[in-house]
């Protein structure tokens, strides 16, 4: 509750200032959603599967909002048309499935090829966004989009690809191949899912403020994560409250305040340009690793890295 109150007041404050915060409450929301990859692996070591995660991810993040939704935010929750509750609702599907797809995509392809593909989320959100956003990309931004999905190309390839005395990369038959090219086309769901979950909200965040939004949202993804995970055999229960704890983490700060922040700044920004910024999660990712477990990041994801730094600061010069 507390890390949501802090959320809050953030909210609070960028509501009042909003065009001078908004590198800053990305910045946020990129280191906040960088812990996620720490917690589930937390948690994975604690035996927890990966929808079970998922599953209680958006739960727990659903059960924190629920109070302060229906203490101040009740008439507007009353207000929602029907047509806003079927966008949400297919919002709520979209992130539930980016999130079972493309955790289920690593059961049968490597990390790598697997980022590869969900990373090029923005790519799709820049095709359909000039025909159901009516928003159009400037060259600049056009620039920018293509350097952060080198940069999140080259992260991705950085765990498969290997240089001794030369660059020695998988085939393409290997990755288009048997198991793994079910993985890969899984992973490009994952892509295409969150592709629907951040247009959708660029739409509803125009007339809908955040905090019932994203009740709304994650509370229909809730729903359907269970659904799935309980398809798949899977049990919420029986879990250490170590494993637990690690979950809330997850809910609490990649969710409430990484997401929840990408869902602020869908008011007020192009949803190409909130898509390439999600791209910053493998830098901030590597960071953390690198302080909490000692991993230290190779040439390549610091090479990849620059990219997409770079191509964030393109996108965001016409974006903000």
């Amino acid at each position: 509750m507390a890390s949501f109150v802090i959320c809050g007041k953030l909210y609070a404050i960028m509501n009042q200032r909003t065009q001078p915060l908004l590198p800053f409450a990305i910045l946020i929301a990129i280191l906040a959603v960088s812990t996620a990859s720490i917690f589930i692996r937390f948690a994975q070591n604690d035996g927890a599967p990966s929808l079970v995660i998922a599953a209680l991810r958006l739960t727990f993040a659903t059960l924190i909002l629920a109070p302060i939704v229906f203490a101040k935010h009740r008439e507007e929750l009353k207000r929602f048309t029907l047509n806003e509750v079927m966008l949400g609702a297919f919002s709520g599907i979209f992130l539930a499935l980016h999130f079972a797809t493309w955790i289920s995509s690593l059961e049968y392809t490597s990390v790598a090829s697997s980022v590869v593909f969900v990373s090029t989320g923005p790519l799709w959100v820049a095709l359909l966004s000039p025909v159901l956003l009516k928003e159009h990309l400037a060259r600049t931004a056009i620039i920018g989009l293509a350097l952060s999905l080198a940069g999140g190309t080259i992260i991705g390839l950085s765990d498969a690809c290997t240089w001794n005395g030369g660059l020695s990369c998988p085939a393409l038959q290997d990755i288009l191949h048997g198991r793994a090219m079910f993985g890969n086309f899984l992973a490009l769901v994952g892509a295409w899912t969150v592709t629907g979950y951040l247009i959708i909200g660029r739409k509803l965040r125009a007339n809908i403020s955040l905090v019932p939004y994203i009740f709304m949202v994650y509370g229909f993804a809730a729903v359907a994560l269970i659904i799935i995970m309980f398809a798949s055999g899977s049990s919420p229960l029986g879990y250490a409250p170590k494993t637990y704890g690690w979950i809330f983490l997850l809910a609490a700060i990649p969710q409430l305040i990484g997401h929840s922040t990408y869902n602020w700044a869908l008011k007020y920004m192009p949803a190409t340009f909130v898509a390439v910024t999600t791209l910053g999660e493998p830098i901030g990712s590597a960071i953390l690793a690198f302080f909490i477990l000692q991993e230290t990041p190779t040439l390549a994801v610091l090479i990849g890295g620059v990219f997409i730094l770079t191509g964030i600061y393109l996108a965001s010069r016409t974006s903000t």
